[in-house]
């Protein structure tokens, strides 16, 4: 059990700004810790769905609402998903060579592609957060934002790091049972939250989004960097929120 905290520790430090205590030695490795990427989601999508549902209770618009909830959770993430997304659009849509694109991605300057992702994926979210019911919305903050991190490790697993350094070689690896966990957590979470069939609209929409996603990034750069994992959790978070619009207006 302790050290499943502690590899709970380091999923807390890695993908949010969230208060995690100090890690005791030895520390778990990134791959170990992927197992509670979900739970780290369920942490940035709790506060979001607090801030939402307090602006409800407060009689603000949906728009502003959902606004406010999205702005929390690119708070409480310190926008770490939101950058990898941007890097990864920079350059897959700059470079001509792998070396070029992986050069562009670690760029820290954002460039025309990575501006034009982040306003199109923030600005879709945000719409479709504020056009479902209220009570639905706030629920499925929790459940979209533990869910569209459950994939990583999978994604972890199967892909090799694109980089010898960064944080992709240093996520390569982890086991079945934590990828199985991980995926147990986000489909709790899902099917607590909306209920069986949305739900499972949802995780297929999450699966295509990350399969996309990963079979793009084997072909234009030969694996997985963060950059590229970010980009999942977006895309997938996106899809996610799409799907879910999609079954409440069927």
């Amino acid at each position: 059990m302790k050290h499943r905290l502690a590899q709970l520790q380091v999923a807390l430090m890695l993908l949010t700004r969230l208060p995690a205590g100090q890690l005791q030695s030895p520390v778990p490795t990134l791959a170990s810790a992927a197992w509670a990427f979900p739970l780290a989601g369920l942490a940035v999508g709790a506060l979001s769905a607090g801030m939402m549902a307090l602006a409800l209770w407060l009689h603000l618009p949906a728009s502003v609402a959902a606004g406010l909830a999205v702005a929390v959770g690119l708070l409480a993430t310190g926008g770490l998903h939101e950058d990898g997304l941007a890097d990864l659009a920079d350059g897959f849509g700059g470079g001509r060579t792998v070396a070029q694109k992986l050069e562009i991605m670690r760029d820290s300057r954002i460039g025309s592609y990575g501006t034009l992702a982040l306003i199109a994926t923030i600005g879709l979210r945000w719409q479709a957060i504020a056009a479902l019911p209220g009570p639905q919305a706030v629920w499925a903050l929790i459940a979209i934002a533990a869910a569209s991190r459950a994939g990583l490790p999978l994604v972890m697993m199967a892909l090799p790091a694109a980089r010898a350094d960064g944080l992709g070689r240093a996520a390569t690896g982890g086991t079945w049972r934590d990828t199985g966990l991980a995926a147990l957590i986000g489909a709790v979470a899902l099917i607590g939250a909306l209920g069986l069939n949305p739900a499972l609209l949802v995780a297929f929409a999450l699966i295509l989004s990350g399969y996309g996603m990963a079979r793009l990034a084997l072909r234009q750069i030969g694996g997985q960097t963060g950059d590229v994992l970010g980009a999942i959790q977006q895309l997938g978070e996106l899809a996610a929120w799409l799907a879910l619009l999609a079954a409440v207006n069927h």
